[in-house]
């Protein structure tokens, strides 16, 4: 397998970023998380005005839903699927087509107002639906059933979407409406799921050269699918019924689960390597968004219920993403699995945006400075990433080099 993906690659004379599915979507990704809140924040003020037909809330919450984390998305499971299905990676042009179809999404979705809604929402589920297929057809095709539930959530996190166009379309509000909560689901049960593999894996291999002591428990134990079921159970609740009592109970309990599966990982013993503390960190944005967020329902007021939502957005989502993002293209350009300072910098720059953004829901009179605070924090983040991992992502490792 390995030989074979190397020989792809060398065989590819084209732009290096074009030789493995990381590459063009973690950058891209990178790059728009930075420039999208570069614009988000004056559009706050009134600063400006994109020619979109969004609300400006329901653009941000879209651009970081699917333009965001469908990038992050696309470039991590581009990069798996081949270890797990033993075929060849998808390189050049088809690699660069995937990457073309996600751009035309984001500039179809800025400049919606000159566009018809229908176009809007074709151009920009194209994408997922040609990453949906490629993923199935390798799935398949290498016998791989085990993954066919991360397929299935691709498909979920597609289909609200599509919800999120016709809402919007609708003139409904809809960064608050079936659409966003289905998406935000789905990709919340993606990091559970996947998470869950990865982080007591990774942990393991870490910790095992560092000798005797504490392991992590095993990843998919019995108590691990109950703790999924729950989640799935109160995330479902939460998309139909998201003010009802019972949602904020099963989110509670779901939050109690799994803050408890993550403490069976032995994440204390990682402090010495950010780069797999950070993997615990994601994970814990998880368990606290699901805590505050059923706090809130059942006990209004205390955060509020959008900046609770921003430590599953910005927490779980954009740190557990980042941690991907900065380990696979390290492992995969031949450097160290280890963590610099510019990488702990980005690290921290996304944690404290994320409890700025917190903060504004807690102090409400300071919302404007904290809210500034928390995008410049993360264009600092996402910005960084781009200058400290661009130059790993644009070129191949000596070994690889033509």
């Amino acid at each position: 397998m390995t030989a074979t993906t190397a020989d792809r690659m060398r065989a590819w004379t084209g732009p290096v970023i074009l030789t493995y599915g990381f590459r063009p979507f973690f950058l891209g990704a990178a790059l728009w998380a930075g420039l999208a809140m570069a614009l988000w924040v004056p559009m706050l003020t009134g600063l400006i005005v994109l020619p979109t037909a969004f609300d400006p809330v329901s653009w941000h919450a879209h651009e970081f839903l699917f333009g965001y984390l469908g990038a992050v998305v696309a470039g991590f499971l581009l990069t798996a699927v081949p270890n797990w299905t033993g075929r060849l990676p998808i390189v050049g042009w088809p690699l660069g087509a995937l990457a073309a179809l996600w751009l035309a999404g984001r500039l179809a979705v800025a400049a919606s107002a000159a566009l018809p809604a229908g176009l809007v929402a074709a151009i920009d589920l194209a994408f997922p639906v040609a990453l949906a297929a490629a993923i199935g057809r390798e799935i398949v095709a290498g016998r791989n059933w085990r993954n066919l539930i991360v397929l299935g959530l691709l498909a979920v996190f597609a289909a609200g979407n599509l919800l999120f166009h016709w809402e919007a379309a609708r003139g409904d509000y809809a960064a608050q409406g079936y659409g966003f909560r289905l998406a935000l689901g789905a990709g919340l049960m993606m990091i559970a799921v996947i998470g869950g593999r990865i982080v007591p894996s990774f942990t393991r291999n870490w910790l095992a050269k560092r000798g005797p002591g504490r392991l992590p428990v095993p990843p998919m134990q019995r108590f691990d699918q109950v703790a999924l079921l729950v989640l799935l159970a109160a995330l479902l609740l939460w998309v139909a019924l998201p003010f009802d009592l019972a949602t904020g109970a099963a989110l509670i309990l779901a939050g109690a689960l799994h803050l408890v599966r993550l403490a069976r990982w032995a994440g204390h013993r990682t402090l010495a390597e950010p780069l797999v503390a950070v993997l615990h960190a994601g994970y814990l944005f998880l368990t606290l968004g699901a805590l505050a967020l059923g706090a809130e329902i059942v006990a209004p007021g205390l955060l509020g219920a959008t900046a609770a939502q921003h430590l599953w957005m910005g927490g779980a989502i954009g740190l557990m993403t980042l941690a991907v993002m900065t380990r696979a293209t390290l492992g995969h350009t031949g450097q160290a699995l280890a963590a610099g300072l510019g990488t702990v910098a980005i690290y921290a720059a996304l944690v404290a945006a994320v409890l700025a953004r917190v903060a504004a829901g807690v102090w409400p009179e300071e919302a404007g400075l904290l809210h500034a605070a928390a995008g410049l924090l993360w264009i600092g983040a996402f910005g960084g990433f781009a200058l400290v991992y661009g130059r790993l992502l644009l070129r191949l490792p000596p070994a690889k080099a033509r």
